[in-house]
């Protein structure tokens, strides 16, 4: 049977320009190209997996503007249900982001609605999916709402993974109710308050409950395992837009969780999805099976 996995986080729709390079302070540069495209960490997450085969349940809040039905629709087209998808009237999250001649991306999230989220509806959307495998959360929508919802699920044995993006500290209490911790190496340094090394890695390690996986970009991804620090690198291709990676190994490796594959066979399938996703344009454009 397919893993059953529910993401509770953020629906964006990106607005993405291409430059050679990202301007300076009161520069005005010409881009190369435009495209807008559906993005949010949590939706990403939710694609990936869905795609992947996943049977998944997104919790999210949307706005009253045009890109509700849009979203809602993309989400179908892609294996993600949508019979727990919040609204309010307002605006949608949107996210503009410049991606340079490099690959790398700048982004700025206006939450919009994803601040919205109202926790009991939440917690009653849970209650009505019944037995998960796997539950994600980010850093998207309110803290508050993260932490009940970790809490309710980790309380009833189900395996809880937490992106903690946009870089923020976690409370003690959300980590409590964390199964796997997985920031990339900018948010582990603003988390942990020294920069990224196997030996911060594994100090790190010691002071959460949680088992801690780092992103490390074109580098792969390091993991304590047989309490050491292991490095499982990825293969190296060109990039063209790194934005979504992230979110590509989020989603694939909740997806081989939900398997019940070992951590590396995870990691791997995780690392190759995210890999493939920085050789094309886009966001959830970018994934596939």
């Amino acid at each position: 049977m397919n893993p059953k996995i529910c993401i509770v986080g953020s629906a964006n729709i990106d607005q993405i320009a291409y430059v050679e390079k990202t301007p300076a302070d009161g520069e005005t540069v010409f881009g190369n190209s435009y495209q807008m495209g559906f993005g949010g960490k949590g939706a990403n997450q939710a694609v990936m997996a869905g795609i992947l085969g996943a049977e998944v349940y997104m919790v999210c809040c949307l706005g009253s503007d045009v890109y509700k039905d849009m979203t809602i629709e993309n989400f179908k087209k892609n294996n993600v249900k949508t019979d727990y998808i919040q609204t309010v009237k307002g605006s949608s999250g949107v996210a503009p982001i410049w991606v340079d001649s490099s690959g790398q991306n700048r982004i700025i999230v206006i939450p919009g609605a994803n601040d919205l989220i109202n926790t009991e509806q939440t917690l009653n959307s849970l209650e009505a999916i019944g037995k998960i495998d796997v539950l994600v959360g980010q850093f998207e929508i309110p803290m508050n709402v993260t932490e009940l919802v970790f809490e309710y699920a980790f309380n009833k044995g189900v395996q809880t993974i937490l992106n903690p993006a946009p870089a923020n500290k976690p409370t003690k209490k959300l980590l409590q109710s964390t199964s796997w911790f997985i920031p990339n190496e900018i948010e582990f340094e603003e988390i942990f308050g020294a920069p990224f090394n196997e030996e911060n890695l594994f100090n790190f390690s010691g002071e959460i409950d949680s088992k801690i996986i780092v992103t490390l970009g074109e580098k792969g991804c390091a993991f304590i395992n047989n309490g050491k620090v292991e490095i499982l690198g990825t293969k190296h291709v060109t990039a063209i837009d790194t934005t979504g990676a992230g979110d590509a190994f989020v989603g694939a490796f909740s997806y081989a969780l939900g398997l019940n594959l070992s951590i590396v066979e995870s990691l791997q399938l995780a690392l190759e999805k995210a890999t493939d996703s920085v050789t094309r344009k886009g966001t959830q454009s970018s994934y596939k099976n």
